[in-house]
C-alpha cells in the first residue's frame, strides 16, 4: 500500500503523542486490508470533506482519507472530532 500525504496531515500527525500516533498507523494498517472493518466505523463526510472518508482512531480521533486507486490512499487530515468538523 502506497500513502500520499497532504502538508496538513503531516502537520497534525507531528503533534500526535508517540502513543496516538502508533495507534494512528495501527488503524491506517487495517484500514489498508480491510476498508470496511466494523473496528474503524468508516463512513463518507460532508462539507468541507465531501470527496472524503473518516475512519475512528480513537474515541475523539479521526483520520481523513480518500482512496486515489487500489494500492493508494491520500491521507488529508487527522485530530479530534471537533478539531477536523468544528462540531
Amino acid at each position: 500500500m502506497r500513502f500520499l500525504t497532504h502538508r496538513v496531515f503531516e502537520r497534525q500527525s507531528k503533534k500526535l503523542s508517540h502513543t496516538l500516533r502508533d495507534k494512528m498507523w495501527e488503524r491506517i494498517a487495517v484500514l489498508s486490508v480491510e476498508e470496511f472493518n466494523p473496528l474503524l466505523n468508516n463512513h463518507k463526510l460532508g462539507h468541507p470533506y465531501q470527496e472524503y472518508r473518516s475512519i475512528n482512531i480513537t474515541g475523539d480521533y479521526r483520520l481523513v482519507y480518500r482512496r486515489i486507486d487500489a494500492s493508494t490512499l491520500y491521507l488529508r487530515a487527522v485530530g479530534t472530532h471537533h478539531q477536523l468538523y468544528g462540531s
